[in-house]
């Protein structure tokens, strides 16, 4: 082999060689790295899962466990008292009615015939939710399911309404319903009714089986006092009976004299609540109850057609719900609304049950559900006619639970109320005191804790009445003038005004607030 072919195999050689080594090395450093790779993976892959974001929800929820059984079963515990607090409150307007119905029957009987007239004006021994005795009421509960179609025969000038039990107005009855004051006949049919309906009748449909009667007949003016003879009189002629029933099969009308008995109307304060409620739901059809009360009674375990059996925990919490759920309407009534929509003026007290809603308790196309319970809380029966600005046939119904400082009225002390001259009241204006928790007349030697532009009020010089509350009537004061308190508890007043004229519409005519006097 020649000398340069020696140098060629001996160069190639080294080159191999050096070859062979350098992928020698370069394959240990892959190896190396990868296996660092690997490894590093191996190691950080749990790293990554923890450290990766959460999902808000699963972090507040004990990072994605359950919760230990005792926070679980309190919790679930509080919902179904706080739903129960919420079906009270939806369903507060439906009781307010069975309260009134159930009261009335116990106390007068029971039947479409049976029409309980206050022959002598209600007082403070009816226990009734701002009872009236300024007029004469004539007050009964129908039952559709029982007689079908019914006719009532209303009398002229009544102020009257035809209610389901939930309080909402089937037709408004007198100047402001159909019948223009003239009175006439109202055909009311049941819910489920698909038959004829014949001609001649102001016919309408009812959502529920029970409806709710209620008429109002203006007094007459006597000998410086009011006179309820031509009142009564004209509530007797009111006739009830079934559309199909022949003359000789219908019942005789009785008008039993509900003035000076002792009856309780009033709404239940204990389980009974619930109970009765229960009665009502599997009676009247499906859709009698409103969807969203319904949803609110599901979520208590209420259904129609359903046993309606409650743990004995969740007894407790009915119980204790129907114990707290006033406690809160009230609370509410007394903080007041954020947005003042309850205050008729700028500047006085005086509030509107309503806060600017329509009958229905509407605002801004929504239910306002608080306000009306606050209402139910303490009233019964709510029509277009008294929330329309209706010129003189219509009525208002400013009420006031603080005095012209801002602190709430006490039946401990004496307060003036200061009413401009001519109250604008097409028919007639009174003043009445009642309870602020239920709205009931205070109990005290005087029945009657009301005055109306029927008696003869002193009037000062241009006009203007002077009207005084408190535990004594002050010296000099007429007894028309004086409206009695109960010293210890607090209370409100409510100035009706029935015609309502153009100057309260327009604030032209603004009652002043109550002024306490014996300060």
């Amino acid at each position: 082999m020649s000398e340069h072919t020696h140098n060629y195999y001996s160069g190639s050689h080294f080159y191999l060689w050096l070859f062979v080594l350098l992928t020698q090395e370069r394959f240990m450093k892959v190896k190396v790295i990868t296996s660092a790779v690997l490894l590093a993976l191996m190691v950080s892959q749990p790293a990554t899962a923890v450290d990766a974001p959460q999902s808000p929800l699963m972090k507040q929820l004990n990072n994605g466990n359950w919760l230990p059984q005792e926070e679980a079963q309190s919790l679930s515990d509080e919902l179904y008292y706080q739903d129960a607090i919420q079906a009270y409150i939806k369903t507060l307007p439906l009781l307010n009615t069975i309260g009134l119905r159930d009261g009335s029957e116990a106390a007068f009987g029971k039947g479409y015939n049976v029409l309980p007239i206050w022959k002598e004006r209600m007082d403070s021994r009816a226990v009734v939710p701002t009872p009236n005795g300024d007029v004469i009421y004539s007050m009964s509960y129908l039952d559709l399911k029982e007689t079908g179609p019914l006719v009532i025969k209303a009398p002229p000038n009544v102020i009257g309404m035809f209610t389901d039990f939930f309080q909402k107005t089937i037709t408004d009855v007198g100047a402001i319903g159909p019948d223009r004051a003239r009175g006439g006949l109202y055909l009311l049919l049941p819910p489920d009714y698909d038959g004829p309906v014949p001609q001649g009748y102001y016919a309408f449909k009812s959502s529920t089986y029970n409806v709710f009667l209620f008429f109002r007949t203006i007094m007459g003016k006597g000998d410086g006092k009011p006179d309820p003879v031509p009142a009564v009189k004209s509530a007797e002629t009111t006739r009830v009976y079934p559309l199909w029933d022949v003359e000789k099969e219908v019942k005789p009308m009785q008008f039993p004299d509900a003035s000076g008995k002792r009856v309780n109307m009033m709404y239940p304060t204990d389980a009974s609540y619930w109970q009765k409620l229960k009665t009502f739901v599997d009676y009247e059809p499906l859709t009698a109850i409103p969807e969203e009360t319904r949803s609110a009674l599901l979520s208590i375990g209420m259904v129609k057609g359903k046993p309606f059996n409650p743990t004995a925990k969740q007894q407790e919490m009915l119980k204790k719900a129907v114990e707290t759920a006033p406690r809160m309407i009230l609370a509410r009534r007394q903080v007041g609304r954020d947005d003042q929509r309850q205050l008729y003026y700028k500047d006085r007290q005086w509030e509107n049950s309503w806060a600017g809603a329509t009958a229905e308790w509407m605002q801004y196309g929504t239910l306002d559900a608080n306000q009306r319970a606050a209402f139910f809380q303490i009233a019964y029966s709510s029509a277009a006619a008294m929330v329309m600005h209706t010129t003189g046939a219509g009525s208002k119904y400013p009420y006031a639970v603080k005095d012209n400082t801002g602190k709430f009225l006490d039946g401990g002390n004496t307060y003036k109320l200061h009413l401009p001259p001519n109250p604008p009241a097409a028919l007639f204006w009174a003043v009445t005191a009642y309870n602020i928790t239920d709205g009931t007349m205070p109990e005290t030697d005087q029945l009657l804790p009301s005055t109306n532009g029927y008696y003869n009020i002193p009037k000062n010089k241009d006009g203007s009445i002077d009207l005084w509350f408190g535990p004594n009537k002050p010296e000099g004061v007429a007894d028309s003038a004086f409206i009695k308190t109960v010293s210890g508890r607090n209370f409100l007043v409510a100035l009706r005004l029935y015609g309502t004229e153009d100057g309260f519409y327009d604030q032209t005519w603004v009652p002043d607030d109550l002024v306490q006097t014996n300060k």
